[in-house]
């Protein structure tokens, strides 16, 4: 079996929220083909105990690192000096590049996979690997939008971030031979920045297991019977959720809970920040904090929720909701990259005032066949199989670049 170097920047171990959702259906495709070896940082202490599942899975060697928050970002203030964005030095560990060289000089290793732009440095010196990398997101764009909802000082280091970490993705893209992205619309986006790059970019969705996001699988209740439970599910210690919560709870959530005195918002995600346990306080809002499974959250509310005005690339939350057959709200900026057409599949408001009658729209039952063609089209579009066979030709070498990842996935 070939061998192959898989480097990311987070345990891709277990699949329970973004980005380690993408990261271990990669590693469960490429596993099936190579035997793996996976360099990853690990920044929750939980997850330590997974280490011997994720080796058994990958199939090579695991060199798993501490990764300390506090500590990372004042390595980061690095890049202020040397000019770099700060994202670099703040996944910076010589322990990884020495994992990283042995490897590479004791192994068999054609192949390597980049999963995010923090990981690319380790490979940047072997021009003679064949790398590709999968950036999910244009990271330097959502730093760009973090920038102008911030004041300064915090406003130009986000400016800068933007700008450097740009130069940076678009470096990495001319030294490896191909660049992911996780939509076509990501993908299109980057090559109208980065025009130079086009012929080595290329987009592929995420994919959801449908068969374990499914509205046909029983779940006790969270929530009381009298209430009509509004549910967002996400990681509550990142910005963009913390922001969208926000904003829901503030400004389209009183005028909702005044319509229908039983509706009941729902903030389901792990480490909430004080600013979102705050919210707690107001009269209808419940935030959970980390839970064992979201499924039932979605299965048993009356709608999810997905009030996202910084997004960049897919939004699982959507996805998976809308697997479960659940009406779905979205901003239009939560629906970037995602198939699904406006009031036949999904909700779409552009602001609170119709983000506030879309909810209240689907409380009362006005969108009853909602939920079976968003599934469908789920289920239809969004396979794990179909859109990572990309990656396997892309590492191969054996194909040109895909022009659409949708298609070639009805055509598998």
């Amino acid at each position: 079996m070939d061998e192959l170097l898989y480097l990311v920047h987070r345990i891709p171990y277990p699949p329970n929220k973004g980005d380690k959702i993408r990261s271990f259906h990669l590693l469960t495709h490429l596993a099936q083909s190579y035997k793996v070896h996976v360099g990853a940082f690990i920044d929750d202490a939980d997850d330590w105990q997974y280490a011997q599942a994720l080796a058994k899975l990958a199939g090579g060697e695991v060199k798993l690192l501490p990764l300390k928050p506090r500590l990372a970002t004042l390595k980061s203030a690095i890049g202020l000096l040397s000019g770099e964005p700060l994202s670099i030095p703040y996944y910076r560990d010589r322990r990884m590049q020495a994992w990283v060289d042995a490897m590479l000089a004791t192994k068999p290793i054609a192949r390597a996979l980049v999963y995010s732009s923090s990981m690319a440095q380790y490979l940047m010196k072997y021009h003679t690997l064949n790398r590709v990398i999968d950036f999910v997101d244009i990271d330097s764009d959502k730093w760009r939008q973090y920038a102008e909802k911030k004041p300064w000082p915090m406003s130009w280091v986000y400016r800068r971030e933007a700008r450097t970490l740009f130069d940076y993705e678009r470096r990495v893209t001319h030294e490896f031979a191909a660049a992911a992205f996780v939509s076509e619309a990501e993908a299109a986006l980057f090559k109208q920045l980065a025009p130079d790059c086009a012929s080595k970019v290329f987009g592929f969705s995420n994919g959801v297991d449908t068969d374990y996001f499914s509205p046909n699988q029983a779940f006790a209740s969270p929530y009381p019977a009298d209430e009509r439970a509004i549910v967002f599910t996400g990681a509550m210690d990142y910005w963009a959720n913390v922001d969208a919560v926000t904003w829901f709870a503030r400004d389209i959530f009183p005028g909702i809970k005044r319509a229908h005195p039983a509706a009941h918002f729902y903030i389901a995600g792990s480490r909430p920040t004080a600013d979102v346990q705050a919210l707690a306080q107001e009269s209808g809002i419940h935030v959970t904090g980390a839970v064992p499974d979201t499924r039932p959250y979605i299965a048993h509310a009356a709608v999810a929720v997905a009030p996202l005005r910084i997004a960049r690339g897919i939004q699982n939350k959507v996805l998976e909701a809308m697997a479960m057959a659940k009406p779905t709200v979205v901003s239009e900026q939560a629906l970037e990259g995602i198939e699904a057409t406006p009031g036949k599949e999904i909700l779409l408001a552009s602001d609170a005032a119709a983000f506030a009658a879309q909810v209240s729209r689907a409380i009362d039952g006005q969108a009853p066949e909602m939920g079976a063609a968003a599934r469908q089209r789920v289920v239809n579009d969004y396979s794990w199989a179909g859109h990572l066979r990309i990656v396997e030709q892309l590492l191969r070498g054996t194909s040109a670049m895909p022009v659409n990842a949708n298609a070639r996935a009805h055509a598998a």
